[in-house]
């Protein structure tokens, strides 16, 4: 089985060249005929459920823009249980099958 949808998120400060790691993922996996989404702020954003469909359009013109298109923002309660089930939860809910993570030290111990 291989993947068809997964998503992207950006966590922890704002850094240069997030916007272009976004744009990478988005246009590498559309090559590959896989769906993509982004999670807005962080691991906030996918307790919440604020996921939105991203294509090759909605990248466009974006690396010269400072910050992340996508938003960024910390959240204790990802590092909860409750808050993790509900994270996971509205990743099934969309039908994401894989999540592609850049931020700081604990972005990616998170996922």
């Amino acid at each position: 089985m291989s993947l068809k949808r997964i998503a992207v998120l950006t966590s922890g400060g704002d850094a240069p060249g997030m916007n272009a790691f976004v744009r990478a993922v988005v246009r590498r996996a559309l090559t590959h005929d896989l769906e993509v989404y982004g999670v807005k702020y962080g691991y906030h954003g996918m307790i919440e459920g604020n996921i939105i469909p991203l294509d090759a359009r909605s990248v466009g013109g974006i690396i010269q823009r400072a910050g992340t298109i996508l938003g960024t923002a910390r959240s204790e309660e990802f590092k909860t249980p409750r808050g993790r089930l509900e994270a996971v939860r509205n990743l099934n809910e969309h039908g994401i099958e894989g999540v592609v993570v850049l931020g700081g030290e604990g972005s990616p111990r998170r996922a």
